[in-house]
């Protein structure tokens, strides 16, 4: 529902065509609905869409048929250089475009995957953001026993109430004061491109995205025991410990869709969730779906008496910093000196699967660096809030230092 995106997707799908190829339009779409038609129909799939930026951005999300992801390794850079230095071009017949709604098939195909036929009734507020959600969730919602309040459902690619980044907390204070006010069960937020959920409680708190991860890991190991779940490595460490009580393999994997969704198909893991909010499904091609995690999370409220605050107490063990950006003229020097002070102590454990992982004797945190800013990332764990606060604030002073 961006401004410019219709403009480049004509020119993209203008594109295709010229080169002898056939191309189908499904128009508006999230991106797990993009996922859903690359899947279902065995086709390669591009998207215009910026997710949780700003109006002004734009971009392409593109995939392999099957969803499979194309990653920086696996085609991006090859992509890159086509742009740069230019590629052949065919001259063959052209091509035609169709357009398909498959809207009501995504929604059939994500209640296929979750058991709501014996809900209890709940009242649930969402917010689109004035993104995608307000495209899929009416059409999902329809189908259940919720009674829905609707915040900024109608389609704006300008976002004149809020950006629609949830991971940022202060845009989500209208949903908390809905959720306060409305005396609801549960509250969802969704970013732009509703590939990613964010969860409210009844009390209006936030729900931490590893809970969410741990909630939905020991609902699928339900069904299929004994499986591999990915979670990434700033997940929070009960989710590992929840698989394991469950009678799962955890498999720790860094940051980042493409890298997930390699060791979802080299591991044959059932599920994956990342702590940005990005939940992956063997199921759904490997791909993400924050609607379908949605589903999850109202599925397990509506099988339980308990309030959601309850329901995920059991996967709240520890006290987290939140990610922290911080801008830094070299993220490669100053984490080689942060890994230089914490190597000091034997009882330290380092590694370097994405950035540098110090883990302590009751605590962890992991520094890496954006690529796509001058930033470093900084999160935190304890096992209490003294100690989180503690770390904290030694490894921001090392680095502001």
């Amino acid at each position: 529902m961006r401004l410019s995106s219709n403009g480049f997707a004509d020119a993209f799908s203008a594109g295709i065509t010229s080169q002898g190829l056939n191309v189908i339009r499904i128009g508006l779409a999230s991106t797990d609905m993009l996922y859903f038609a690359s899947g279902s129909l065995n086709f390669p799939g591009a998207m215009f869409t910026a997710s949780h930026n700003p109006a002004e951005y734009n971009g392409i999300k593109l995939c392999l048929s099957g969803a499979r992801p194309i990653g920086k390794e696996s085609g991006l850079q090859t992509i890159e250089r086509f742009v740069t230095e230019g590629s052949a071009i065919d001259f063959r017949s052209v091509g035609k475009e169709e357009s398909q709604n498959l809207l009501e098939k995504y929604v059939s195909h994500l209640l296929s995957l979750v058991d709501m036929s014996d809900m209890r009734p709940l009242k649930v507020v969402i917010d689109a953001g004035n993104a995608m959600a307000g495209y899929t969730a009416p059409a999902v919602f329809a189908r259940l026993n919720c009674e829905v309040i609707p915040m900024y459902f109608d389609l704006d690619g300008t976002f004149p109430n809020h950006d629609a980044n949830p991971i940022e907390a202060e845009n989500l204070k209208d949903l908390q004061k809905a959720v306060k006010k409305q005396k609801a069960d549960i509250g969802l937020a969704f970013d732009g491109d509703a590939d990613r959920c964010f969860l409210v409680d009844e009390n209006a708190d936030l729900v931490n995205p590893s809970s969410l991860t741990a909630l939905i890991a020991s609902r699928e190991l339900k069904k299929h025991p004994n499986s591999n779940i990915i979670y990434n490595l700033i997940s929070s460490k009960a989710v590992l410990e929840v698989i394991e009580e469950n009678g799962g393999t955890g498999i720790r994997s860094r940051v980042g869709h493409s890298y997930i969704k390699k060791l979802m198909a080299d591991t044959g893991a059932i599920f994956g969730g990342e702590h940005s909010g990005h939940f992956y499904f063997r199921d759904f091609w490997k791909a993400d779906s924050g609607m379908l995690a949605a589903l999850h999370a109202i599925a397990a409220l509506a099988e339980s008496k308990e309030p959601l605050s309850k329901l995920l107490k059991p996967f709240n063990r520890y006290f987290s910093s939140g990610e922290i950006n911080l801008e830094v003229l070299d993220a490669q020097k100053s984490m080689e000196i942060i890994e230089s002070k914490y190597s000091k102590s034997d009882s330290n454990k380092i590694d370097h699967l994405d950035g540098l992982t110090i883990v302590g004797d009751n605590w962890w945190f992991n520094v890496r660096a954006s690529n796509t800013e001058p930033l470093l990332r900084l999160n935190v764990e304890a096992e209490s809030q003294a100690g989180m606060i503690k770390i904290r604030d030694q490894v921001l002073a090392t680095i502001r230092s």
